[in-house]
């Protein structure tokens, strides 16, 4: 068995130790977090012990690291573990300043490092890219990107979380650099807050659109909301030279009723967790992957590429003019 600490025991750091004990040739050792309560409650459920971060690090049976906590300590965690040469799966972002970001990413060049993109591990998405690849509807020109919200977070998390372009919307980025195959040059982005006027009075947006430009020419158009009214919708639309490729929202059921007054189908799967259950299993398959030797599918460069699209789509909202990268 690979023994693992995990850094974080809020809800994204509940999920991946599920998904590592659940993954056949894992198991959690740590668990870390400086809520004492709810570092104890995940060790117990998880049959791990709680630790120090230096408890954690200084152990050589401890293979690798699950970074799950805070967004403002990721990349100091990255770099105390990548000194140990274990191994590391980091949720996004690696940091809220893409400059320090930047200047830390010697001392992460050698580091095995995942980041937790999870939706490059989505079967739907994965499908779509498969489809896209094969080129079955031709030389991709534009993409689509929808991802709403079914409600916004508490201002609390709102506060802290980075905004909606370093916290939400950077997933999006990611897909888009995935599914284009380009480097974006161009960035240009208008938001709003629409939704919540806390959310405003928090220094942040609630909804946004930024749309993406590479250097042939390709375009992409990310549609961000805290708040859809209808569930959780999460579409990609991909238009090519010989015709377009879509992967829908996720329904609860199959389940549709007709009858004289229409049809009716089942809700949207209404939350992220739920939505992208398989993805983040996936996503741990793969880190078990890494652990034996493999190389991370998504790495630093994807972090700070798509950290860098964040900060540059703030900075066009906040100007109204595109930003170049």
């Amino acid at each position: 068995m690979v023994a693992l600490a995990l850094f974080g025991a809020g809800r994204i750091g509940r999920i991946h130790a599920r998904n590592a004990m659940a993954q056949a040739g894992l198991t959690l050792k740590y668990v870390v977090d400086p809520v004492a309560e709810a570092a104890q409650t995940l060790a117990a459920e998880m049959g791990a012990a709680t630790a120090s971060v230096d408890q954690a690090l200084a152990d050589p049976e401890v293979a690798g690291v699950i970074v799950a906590s805070a967004t403002d300590t990721h990349l100091d965690y990255c770099l105390r573990i990548a000194e140990t040469g274990k191994a590391i799966f980091c949720e996004k972002p690696i940091d809220l300043d893409l400059a320090r970001a930047r200047a830390a990413a010697p001392k992460l060049a050698n580091a095995r490092l995942l980041f937790g993109f999870n939706r490059r591990f989505d079967p739907h998405f994965q499908a779509l890219k498969a489809r896209l690849d094969s080129g079955a509807v031709g030389k991709l020109e534009t993409l689509n990107i929808t991802s709403h919200d079914p409600a916004p977070p508490p201002v609390a998390y709102i506060k802290v979380s980075g905004g909606l372009f370093r916290d939400m919307a950077i997933h999006d980025f990611d897909m888009a650099r995935w599914l284009l195959a380009e480097e974006i040059t161009e960035v240009f982005a208008a938001a709003s807050c629409l939704v919540d006027p806390a959310i405003g009075e928090a220094g942040d947006v609630d909804t946004a659109r930024t749309l993406l430009r590479t250097a042939s020419g390709r375009l992409c158009l990310i549609s961000n909301s805290r708040r859809s009214g209808y569930g959780y919708d999460q579409r990609i639309e991909a238009f090519g030279s010989a015709g377009m490729v879509r992967a829908g929202n996720v329904t609860e059921t199959t389940l549709e009723t007709w009858t004289e007054q229409g049809a009716a189908a089942a809700p949207f799967q209404n939350f992220f967790l739920d939505r992208y259950a398989g993805a983040y299993r996936a996503e741990m398959a793969h880190f078990a992957e890494v652990l034996a030797g493999a190389t991370p599918s998504v790495g630093l460069n994807d972090g700070l590429a798509a950290l860098a699209l964040a900060e540059a789509a703030g900075e066009s909202a906040r100007t109204g003019a595109a930003v170049r990268l």
